[in-house]
């Protein structure tokens, strides 16, 4: 993974400091350069075989199993799972090039191939006959970057025992400097315990973020830590008590996050306790309850990021207050504030507290601030207070990250006085903003904005046309305006354009397509689905569910779902292979992470209310795109991350196959409302391509009437990868045997969500089964099944731990949600 660019490099801000891998991997810092390398995905059981003849031929450049001294590798190619998982060609992850960076990437894939395929090593063949090499062979530097993707857990408290020389390594600083036990679903109380005690006084760096399953005594042994400069307690439960005691001891903390749940006490904190908040420079503080929390005691505060997650009611049904709690008459203080960042839930208890947070911005803005984001759901009426602040801020700051609510920009001359300095991310999210505001006061008539590397769009409707007034959604874009973007921003990462109707015109050479294939440095990309239709193609289109139907007069037409040959979306591909979606993915070919949205999609499970029962209908332009569209998908070799929503004519589904076969890297996986929604016509297809899934870890399908039964939970079983499963779908059906078998076949499942159609009974018994029979193996694991249009799901959903119900749970576009780099 490249973690920069010379480009990115001079435009990420002087606040992060940390390198974020888009993948969602965990992150280790080494010390001599502050970058980071991602723990590599597991890989299935066949290919826990493999070896490093790569390695071998590099010069002995690569790595070598965990093995005892002695021990011999077999030689192998490398699995398709490793090595790059983005970034451009000939360039390694320090952003080098050449001969060093050729030896660089040698090093790294070799690396990433010896520990992806496990722990095991072939041994007892004569070197003759096995042309291996021996791991003590290797050189300190090599081996200790090998090391460098095991868990700190694994090095610590299993290959140091391996052999003396690895014992040494093990605890080299370069790998205790980072602990990282997020996502690390197989740690334990005493794992964390053993771990503190070894190496505890070594490590500066800790992040236990979204170990919910831990005991909140485990905190207690956070305090061996003593040289602790950040550390990450983000979904762990942590009392006021607990954090006084632990805080006391950690002197050298400047990077903190934690949440404030119900029955905190700032009173509570001790003296040392608020004197080493009063030198915490980071703070990241996620609310449960009305709470300034730690803010008021953190007197030197430069990035302050709030998640406000208070719900408006009780779980006995009272109406909850914004007001804050009691003790809560410190202020906040932001004299020192640089980065200020709140994200809210849906609820006006949530917008009630952040405006109390604000109400102390709006008396006297920072004069160092330069990013200011708040992202807000729904309508966030814009008060007195608020737009004191935003004056302020347009006579005294320079901005270079800016995210607001729609209702303060709409209507509003805001962006013309606001000033930037150079911006690396702007978010309109749902904003009224016409094209022509966008080009006049954002880009400034076409200024150069090279430093600009996220930019969210998502919902502006009318973001790509002259001016909103008269304006219909099914109108075509301007498509100059598109082109001045894509000039002026030449070096975007991430660009979010869903959530609206962006239709091309019929001009040569202007398609949305056309004009995006210039951004080659994109990582991340979200479209509309009507926007990717080739509009000269329209002509002849490809047959539908619809004009399929044979009309004759004599026999009947027997009413209901259509099968449709394998060999008619092959005859499509034929034909897409030259439209301009097809040449659009094959310019991205590095791209990561890739969101196809119907513009009027919905998902059926909302946040805080009743489930959906009834969706809009998908654009009519997005009626064209199908099997073939999918399959061109496969050409972005080293894809991560995909999400497609209501694409109408998915046939047969044979693009899917395309892909698995192909986008080896692919991760995570969100499929919805594919196809006729009466029903799940590509389900032999999405099997096939389970198969070849061997590194996916998260799978979220949302469908009508979907059959979760034996077929579809064998072909899932060879996901070995597999760590979280989330199916929704209204009228489903489950076979509860199918589940357990599938459980009991991979072991890496820590999460199962399913909202169905079966009764509160089913459920319920199944739940029980799958929690009582793998608890005790999987510490982690996160069992919700449960019925989807039942009255009590809200309840239900509130109990979900918020790692899993953010990241895959609830349906939303994830591309330029949130700044690159925001946190560690």
């Amino acid at each position: 993974m490249r973690a920069s660019s010379e480009t990115t490099e001079a435009s990420v801000p002087t606040w992060t400091r940390h390198s974020h891998h888009g993948g969602g991997a965990a992150l280790k810092m080494a010390p001599n350069n502050g970058w980071h390398l991602p723990s590599p995905p597991a890989l299935p059981p066949a290919a826990r075989q493999a070896t490093l003849k790569m390695a071998a031929r590099g010069g002995r450049g690569g790595g070598g199993g965990v093995a005892s001294r002695g021990s011999r590798v077999m030689a192998a190619p490398e699995e398709p799972c490793g090595g790059r998982a983005g970034g451009e060609p000939g360039r390694d992850a320090a952003g080098l090039s050449g001969a060093r960076g050729r030896r660089r990437r040698r090093r790294d894939r070799a690396a990433a191939a010896m520990f992806r395929c496990g722990e095991e090593i072939i041994s007892g063949e004569s070197e003759e006959e096995s042309n291996g090499v021996n791991l003590m062979e290797f050189s300190d530097e090599i081996l200790l970057h090998i090391l460098s993707y095991v868990p700190c857990t694994d090095l610590v408290l299993n290959v140091r025992r391996t052999c003396r020389k690895l014992a040494m390594l093990c605890l080299d600083k370069s790998l205790t400097h980072t602990v990282i036990l997020q996502k690390d679903y197989k740690v334990n109380k005493d794992k964390v315990k053993q771990l503190m005690r070894d190496i505890g006084k070594e490590i500066y760096q800790l992040n236990m973020a979204g170990c919910y399953w831990l005991p909140s005594s485990t905190i207690d042994h956070v305090t061996r830590c003593k040289n602790l400069v950040k550390l990450n307690l983000s979904g762990c439960h942590v009392t006021s008590l607990r954090l006084s005691k632990m805080l006391s001891t950690l002197q050298h903390l400047r990077s903190l996050a934690i949440d404030v749940n119900p029955g905190f006490d700032a009173s509570q904190l001790s003296s040392e306790c608020k004197a080493t908040l009063s030198r915490v420079l980071e703070l990241k503080q996620t609310l449960y309850t009305p709470s300034y929390g730690v803010v008021p005691c953190c007197t030197s505060l430069e990035k302050l990021l709030l998640y406000f997650e208070i719900l408006d009611r009780s779980r006995e049904g009272f109406m909850l207050s914004g007001q804050l709690m009691v003790g809560e008459s410190n202020v906040p203080h932001y004299q020192n504030l640089r980065v200020f960042y709140a994200r809210l839930a849906p609820g006006y208890v949530n917008q009630e507290v952040v405006r109390l947070y604000l109400a102390v911005l709006s008396d006297r803005t920072p004069e160092n601030l330069h990013a200011f984001l708040i992202s807000a759901p729904g309508s966030f009426a814009e008060t007195g207070a608020t737009k004191n602040l935003l004056d302020s801020m347009a006579r005294n700051v320079r901005l270079d990250a800016l995210q607001l609510p729609k209702a303060w920009i709409n209507g509003s001359g805001l962006l013309q006085h606001l000033k930037f300095n150079n911006p690396f991310y702007f978010s309109f999210s749902r904003c009224t903003l016409s094209g022509g505001h966008l080009i006049q006061r954002v880009i400034n008539g076409g200024k150069d904005l090279k430093s600009l590397t996220s930019l969210n769009l998502s919902g502006c409707v009318h973001c790509l046309a002259p001016e909103s007034l008269f304006r219909k959604a099914e109108d075509d874009i301007d498509s100059s305006i598109l082109e001045s973007l894509v000039v002026s921003c030449c070096n975007l990462r991430h660009l979010n354009l869903s959530a609206a109707h962006h239709h091309s015109s019929e001009s040569i050479g202007n398609h949305l397509c056309q004009l995006l294939s210039r951004l080659k440095h994109l990582l991340s990309l979200a479209l509309p689905v009507c926007s990717i239709t080739d509009v000269a193609a329209n002509v002849e289109k490809p047959p539908t569910a619809s004009n399929l139907v044979p009309q004759t007069f004599g026999r009947k037409v027997r009413i209901g779902i259509q099968t449709y040959p394998r060999n008619l979306a092959d005859q499509a591909n034929q034909k897409i292979e030259s439209s301009v979606f097809w040449a659009l993915m094959g310019s991205l070919r590095f791209l990561e992470t890739l969101e196809i949205i119907g513009s009027s999609f919905s998902s059926a499970m909302p946040r805080n209310e009743p489930a959906i029962r009834n969706s809009l209908p998908p654009c009519v332009r997005a009626q064209s795109v199908g099997d073939s569209e999918v399959a061109a998908i496969s050409q972005l070799t080293y894809l991560q991350s995909l999400t497609l929503a209501q694409l109408p004519n998915i046939l047969t589904g044979s693009g899917l196959i395309n892909i698995g076969l192909q986008c080896q890297h692919l991760r995570t996986l969100s499929l919805a409302n594919l196809g006729m929604m009466g029903k799940m016509v590509y389900m032999s297809a999405l099997m096939d391509m389970l198969k070849h899934c061997k590194c996916l870890r998260d799978l979220r399908l949302e469908q009508p009437y979907f059959c979760a039964g034996a077929q579809f939970f064998q072909a899932l079983s060879h996901c070995s990868s597999l760590q979280r499963l989330c199916i929704v779908s209204r009228s489903g059906t489950l076979q509860s045997d199918a589940v357990m078998s599938f459980m009991a076949n991979c072991l890496e499942v820590i999460m199962c969500h399913m909202f169905m159609g079966e009764s509160l009974t089913v459920c319920k018994n199944l739940q029980q089964s799958i929690v009582r029979s793998f608890q005790a193996d999987r510490p982690a694991l996160n069992v919700v099944i449960f019925p989807l249009l039942h009255e009590d799901l809200t309840e239900v959903i509130r109990d979900v731990p918020m790692r899993h119900l953010d990241e895959i749970t609830l349906f939303k576009s994830r591309v330029a949600e949130e700044p690159p780099n925001l946190w560690w």
